[in-house]
């Protein structure tokens, strides 16, 4: 189900879009002959615009001519392990809370219970905070380098940066920091914070150059990053119930996000070399190169002109994209800003009602189930629904509405058993349903109503800035997750 009709859709995304007064359609009967099933998923893309190409071209944009198909859904699956990949890493580090609470405890023999520590006991926001505040910045560079650096320059070198990162990590495991929590600490905080960077720098230019496929890869996409926490917590469970040792655990654990990312590096490596794929890379070049000025010094534009006389690639204009995006990104903002003030800061630190009796679940498996397994589950579902779901509309007013409804969560979530309680002593929520209803709603409404705005971005601009336009919407969200992570620090000490 599309939002609202798809004329109206299209009307609203796709900013060279004019009504036909006797037709609904975009195109014309000559345009729309032999289109390929995703016509629609592809039509805000396809601006109706002749371009002046060499001898025997058409005249019709470069994308919607002889488009091959995606066979065997290979590049919707590329792009969606892309996907798992851009937050693996995150989720990675903020899943393994029996790992970094044995290594900054004051006792690791491993035996007993662990002692509080003021290093393990408000990590989870200490690491929120080292991974969201270099990832703004890198977000600014990713922008301003968006024309300067090709795609692959970008996404390549921060998979190598987060795999480097990720090996030193996985070495770690095995070292004795017993008398050093304090540099394991700070060590530990500063790969965070170059995995994070070097992640958004993949994330937003993988989002960015999906804004030139059809809408259904740019939801494989966000519906791969939540793929990426489930199978982040199904490896810290399976890791916990397997080995008794919780270095044996965190080593099999960080070995298998060292063998994810190497598959990012190879699938990536792969993806030019699809037909399909390769058909929409072309054609955002193709516009790209349609979009640059005439070369000074022919004014006809024709060939010869001395290279000299290009003009060197300019940043991409940001006004225009602001004003077609702001509220869209200001949903993404406050979506992700709720989201990380109290996941995984105050979820991970409920815990069961029923701890004191013993069992596996209440001691061992409560928090991994619930916090991280069942979250990133509901989130997963949350975003895959917007491939067949996609209401309210880009311009609608009800989705802010309901984007703003999720500030509710906020007190439900403080209220559960968060232990410990220093301040706040009140327990309104004493049984164990209560949190796995709040982080099942926490869930899925972040992987739904965060997604629409983020496939909606790249949308509803021109086609030539719809790859800075996708950054720019990368750039909201992650300034949700910084600004909502320091909120989480001060949400904590409350408690």
């Amino acid at each position: 189900m599309m939002a609202e009709g798809t004329e109206s859709l299209q009307a609203s995304v796709n900013s060279y879009w004019a009504a036909s007064p006797i037709h609904a359609s975009a195109m014309s009967d000559e345009e729309t002959e032999g289109q390929v099933p995703d016509e629609i998923d592809r039509a805000p893309l396809l601006p109706k615009q002749h371009h002046a190409g060499p001898p025997g071209a058409t005249g019709r944009p470069l994308a919607s001519r002889h488009c091959p198909e995606d066979s065997y859904c290979m590049v919707y699956m590329i792009f969606f392990l892309l996907g798992i990949g851009s937050l693996l890493p995150w989720n990675f580090f903020i899943t393994a809370k029996h790992y970094w609470t044995y290594k900054l405890s004051n006792n690791t023999d491993g035996d007993g219970e662990e002692p509080r520590s003021d290093l393990s006991e408000y990590f989870e926001s200490y690491l929120a905070i080292a991974s969201t505040v270099p990832s703004v910045l890198c977000l600014v560079l990713n922008y301003l380098l968006v024309n300067r650096l090709s795609p692959a320059v970008r996404i390549l070198s921060s998979l190598l940066i987060i795999l480097a990162v990720f090996i030193v990590t996985t070495v770690m495991v095995k070292v004795d920091s017993s008398g050093c929590r304090e540099q394991f600490f700070f060590g530990t905080l500063a790969s965070v914070a170059m995995v994070s960077g070097a992640s958004n720098l993949f994330s937003g230019s993988v989002f960015g150059i999906s804004g030139h496929f059809p809408m259904r890869i740019s939801q494989a996409l966000i519906s791969g990053q939540a793929m990426g926490g489930t199978i982040s917590a199904v490896a810290s469970i399976v890791d916990l119930a397997a080995a008794k040792d919780v270095t044996d655990s965190a080593l099999a654990y960080f070995l298998t996000a060292d063998v994810f990312i190497l598959l990012c590096i190879i699938m990536y490596l792969l993806l030019p070399k699809l037909a399909y794929s390769r058909h929409y890379m072309l054609a955002a070049e193709y516009n790209r190169s349609e979009s640059l000025p005439e070369p000074r010094g022919e004014p006809d534009g024709h060939e010869g002109a001395p290279a000299s006389t290009v003009p060197s690639v300019s940043i991409p204009p940001l006004k225009p994209i602001l004003q077609k995006t702001w509220l869209l990104g200001l949903c993404v903002f406050y979506v992700f800003f709720i989201s990380i003030m109290v996941f995984p800061a105050v979820s991970s630190g409920i815990q069961s009602v029923n701890q004191k009796s013993g069992s596996p679940w209440t001691t061992t498996y409560f928090t991994p189930i619930t916090s991280f397994f069942l979250y990133n589950v509901a989130d997963f579902c949350g975003r895959q629904a917007t491939a067949w779901l996609q209401v309210p509309g880009p311009t609608s007013r009800v989705l802010p509405a309901l984007v703003l409804s999720r500030t509710v969560l906020v007190p439900l979530l403080m209220f559960c058993n968060y232990q410990p309680r220093d301040h706040l002593h009140t327990v309104l929520f004493n049984h164990d349903l209560f949190p796995v209803f709040f982080i099942c709603l926490l869930g899925i409404t972040n992987g739904y109503l965060g997604t629409l705005p983020m496939i909606y971005g790249p949308k509803v601009v021109p086609r030539d800035l719809a790859e800075p336009a996708g950054v720019v919407m990368s750039f909201f969200l992650t300034l949700g997750l910084a600004v909502g992570s320091a909120f989480s620090v001060l949400i904590v000490h409350f408690i």
